[in-house]
């Protein structure tokens, strides 16, 4: 299933995308889209019914805004340096184990929202991502198995980043990661069933309609069952939480002077297969 959320900031209504691509209305079975969905699977199922059978009311999509499509996200997780091409670009060493950061969920907008350059930025950079959504509570799990298995679903994310805060300012890397607006996600929630192997989607992101990032999940240093493995052993995971996978080759850090980074007026638009496209132009904040 294609779960959404859509409507004006702070008020987004639960639904679902059909397989014809028509916008369906869950408001009358759910009250929205959340950890406690996710983890309700006769919930999931009376959905996937009601769909099936057609039962679910038409909304317009015309002129509708499409918000995050989770509500109440416990955690986001992010996972640094996760892709063989990005670490060499940045001229960092492969990791040994997973680099982990935080984001906040007040980072998160809808995958058309503005973004806003952080006042006093010089270095906002791009990163598409692959995020992972929690469905089960996932406590010291042993297999990379159990780790897919602990998966409600896949969106895409835009790990937005300034990296003098990050790198230059001192501390560690979640000053450069938490600006406002800093986690487009979205357009939709993809259930796991819909991705069956999640190492074979591939990524792209293009500044003012120039390709920067054109990658693969087959090139992640951690794979994402590891990923989710390896996390449940530091802390627990629960139904809503996300994880950020870490991003390909081609952001601005890595490319040569004078890096390219983001300003106000640009425009960003990025997309994973099958997991939707997102466009935001950019504002000072």
């Amino acid at each position: 299933m294609k779960l959404l959320r859509v409507g004006t900031a702070g008020a987004e209504r639960p639904a679902l995308l059909d397989q014809d691509g028509t916008l369906r209305d869950l408001s009358g079975l759910v009250g929205d889209i959340d950890g406690g969905l996710l983890a309700d699977a006769p919930e999931l199922a009376r959905i996937r019914a009601a769909a099936g059978a057609g039962e679910l009311p038409v909304l317009a999509a015309e002129g509708l805004r499409v918000g995050p499509p989770l509500a109440r996200i416990g955690k986001i997780v992010c996972i640094g340096l996760n892709y063989h091409d990005h670490a060499t670009e940045t001229g960092a060493a492969i990791p040994s184990e997973p680099i982990l950061f935080f984001k906040a969920p007040d980072t998160v907008v809808g995958p058309q929202d503005t973004v806003l350059v952080p006042r006093g930025s010089r270095k906002t950079d791009w990163e598409v991502e692959l995020a992972v959504v929690i469905g089960r509570t996932a406590r010291y799990l042993e297999s990379a198995e159990e780790g897919l298995a602990h998966v409600a679903g896949y969106a895409t994310a835009h790990d937005v980043s300034e990296r003098e805060f990050q790198i230059e300012r001192g501390g560690t890397w979640d000053k450069g990661k938490n600006c406002e607006t800093f986690n487009p996600l979205g357009p939709w929630l993809v259930t796991a069933d819909e991705v069956p192997d999640p190492q074979a989607l591939s990524l792209r992101l293009w500044v003012n309609g120039e390709l920067k990032q054109d990658g693969s999940t087959a090139d992640q240093i951690f794979p994402v069952g590891e990923v989710v493995r390896y996390l449940s052993h530091f802390m627990t995971l629960y139904p809503g939480d996300v994880i950020n996978t870490g991003t390909p080759a081609g952001v601005a850090m890595g490319q040569p002077e004078p890096k390219p980074y983001l300003k106000a007026g640009d425009v960003v638009e990025l997309e994973i297969e099958g997991l939707g496209r997102q466009r935001q132009e950019l504002k000072d904040a």
